[in-house]
């Protein structure tokens, strides 16, 4: 999952401190734990819904339930802004969406859990090749272990079956997430970002929304695909927004950046438990090499 970082949201607040130290590390978990189950959600209701429909219906739901953070801040949202916030939110997501929900259908939901984790790196990746950031030597020794897990996970095979599209589309999604990430810094940077969400998911439900009537699957989708995408638009994409900015606000988004690790550790754990998918050699050996890159770029960063 990819997350919108704004300056104006990114100072800590005044929170006393008997209540931060208790209530970061439960929201850092939780949010870990609704993040990393948006890949069991769409490994249930993807073969269902298929990729687009199954997108759409979670952006639509996911900006919905942002829509009043927008609607409050609507006067800093000008009309000249919206082509903006129309390309962003097709980079940042409906695409990586599109390319998880299509993994989704062909590997297991830890597969895109793990790849998800690169999101860290190629943002810095990215901010070095075009925004002329700077990505010093421990960091770019971090994409370069980063990168070795990504060839090891696509390596891997699951019952017999690779998995090495699923994983390209994971990190295309991630690689993605990493210019979106880098665009909003330099071009949304001051407004709410609850209200940035809203509005990229939003104009990204429109743009989609062709493309899902097209391919909307003429069969009956069960219930439990329903619940599913429910799930997925509702608490992974709107309300978990909603608590990662509560997060920014109180202790800065790089301490909120944290989350980074919980995410795949939850996404294979959801999976594991919940739909009895194994747990492979080389989902671990990758798991490791990328949460281990991932650590590094962030001390790098300190």
């Amino acid at each position: 999952m990819a997350t919108i970082d704004c300056s104006a949201a990114s100072a800590p607040a005044l929170v006393r401190p008997a209540v931060r130290d208790w209530m970061t590390p439960l929201e850092l978990v939780v949010l870990g734990a609704i993040w990393g189950a948006s890949f069991l959600f769409m490994r249930v209701a993807a073969n269902d819904f298929g990729a687009v429909p199954l997108v759409e219906v979670r952006l639509a739901l996911g900006s919905l339930v942002l829509l009043p953070f927008l609607w409050r801040a609507r006067a800093q949202f000008p009309a000249r802004l919206w082509p903006k916030l129309a390309l962003i939110g097709a980079i940042n997501s409906a695409i990586p969406f599109i390319l998880f929900a299509w993994a989704a259908q062909r590997a297991p939901a830890g597969v895109g859990a793990i790849a998800n984790a690169m999101t860290v790196l190629f943002t810095a990746l990215v901010g070095f090749l075009f925004f002329g950031e700077k990505i010093g030597t421990r960091r770019a020794t971090a994409l370069v272990a980063g990168f070795a897990g990504v060839v090891v996970l696509a390596s891997g095979k699951v019952a017999g079956a690779s998995v090495g599209w699923a994983v390209v589309a994971g990190a295309a999604a991630a690689f993605l997430y990493g210019i979106g990430i880098n665009l909003v810094r330099r071009h949304l940077t001051g407004l709410p970002p609850a209200a940035v969400a809203a509005a990229t998911l939003g104009v990204s439900a429109l743009l989609t929304l062709p493309f899902a009537a097209y391919a909307w699957p003429q069969a009956a989708i069960g219930l439990q695909s329903w619940l599913s995408a429910a799930m997925l638009g509702v608490l992974c994409t709107g309300i978990a927004f909603v608590m990662y900015y509560r997060l920014i606000a109180r202790i800065g988004a790089s301490r909120a950046s944290t989350v980074t690790y919980l995410v795949p550790l939850f996404g294979v754990a959801w999976a594991w438990m919940l739909l009895d998918e194994p747990l492979t050699l080389t989902m671990g050996i990758a798991g490791a090499l990328i949460l281990g890159s991932v650590a590094m770029s962030q001390r790098a960063q300190k």
